[in-house]
């Protein structure tokens, strides 16, 4: 029975389904690369799952019979995909599958910070009332600028659009727009939105794109929304354009270096709503990147025999 290695320490119900006949292995929910290297020498795994961690050379090397990594979710960026093409194993992910629960995020952190939600709440829980002097930011009208506008970013701007938003969007890639969706380049974006929701993978070419040279192109007070990859963003760059009004408010699910260690510069500072990169974790998402998962490693498979 050929091996299936899960970097998580579960798997939707409805995945394993899928995987009968393979013996699954988990990794637990924090495997180090000496974990995942250990257990692929073990059970040599015709195919990885990745939820945490990432998957290295090492670890693709101390698994002879490996034939393809399917990412849990959309992003592959924890995967070495030069070292994967180099020895002939196929790199998949799970694209859209959770593009419903990371847009919603990103309304809920956007909306967060045009209304002050966490700031309001926290007063409230402490006997204030500050109806006479607070203000929040009307949204209707106002113009979010979308980098990248695949499966996840066409949900949000189809959300900004019914909150009667203009939407530009930027993605060299992205082909029949719909019409509530204007095309334009970077510096158009960063010039005319009153708000940028960054949607898009991080490669080499875009990491640091939000930067102190960037974001001093935007609008004075501008949001920023992040629910694609830490490393998008110059995080201190960010905390300065925060802290001297360039930028209004940021609300931020992923981080340059995650688990986020106390101490971190973005803790306590009032105009910067944090969550822990749960945008894609919906238990409607679990099971649908799961089984997305799953599937695309069975087509891999498919086309690539396992020798007996």
């Amino acid at each position: 029975m050929s091996a299936v290695l899960v970097t998580g320490a579960d798997l939707a119900p409805q995945a394993l389904a899928l995987l009968v006949g393979h013996e699954v292995v988990y990794a637990g929910k924090t495997p180090t690369e000496e974990d995942l290297v250990a257990l692929c020498r073990a059970h040599d795994p015709v195919a990885i799952i990745v939820r945490y961690g990432k998957v290295s050379a090492a670890i693709m090397d101390a698994a002879p019979s490996l034939k393809v990594i399917s990412k849990h979710g959309s992003g592959t960026d924890t995967i070495d995909k030069v070292a994967a093409k180099a020895r002939g194993i196929e790199v998949v992910a799970a694209a859209g599958a959770n593009a419903a629960a990371v847009a919603e995020q990103a309304l809920a952190l956007l909306l967060a910070c045009a209304k002050s939600v966490v700031a309001l709440d926290a007063r409230m829980h402490t006997g204030h009332w500050d109806k006479a002097v607070h203000k929040s930011l009307e949204l209707g009208g106002r113009t979010v600028g979308l980098v990248g506008l695949g499966a996840i970013g066409l949900r949000f701007a189809r959300m900004a659009d019914a909150l009667g938003m203009r939407v530009i969007g930027f993605d060299p890639f992205a082909k029949n727009l719909p019409a509530y969706v204007q095309s334009v380049d970077l510096a158009t974006l960063w010039r005319e939105s009153d708000a940028v929701s960054l949607h898009c993978p991080l490669t080499e070419d875009n990491r640091g794109l939000l930067n102190a040279a960037t974001l001093a192109q935007c609008r004075r007070g501008v949001i920023i929304v992040n629910t694609a990859r830490g490393g998008l963003i110059d995080e201190a760059a960010l905390l300065a354009a925060v802290r001297a009004g360039q930028v209004a408010s940021a609300g931020l699910d992923s981080f340059a270096v995650e688990p986020m260690v106390a101490g971190h510069p973005f803790q306590g500072e009032k105009n910067i709503v944090l969550s822990p990169h749960i945008g894609g974790v919906t238990s409607d998402a679990y099971v649908n990147m799961g089984v997305a998962a799953a599937q695309n490693l069975l087509a891999v498979l498919a086309r690539q025999p396992v020798a007996a």
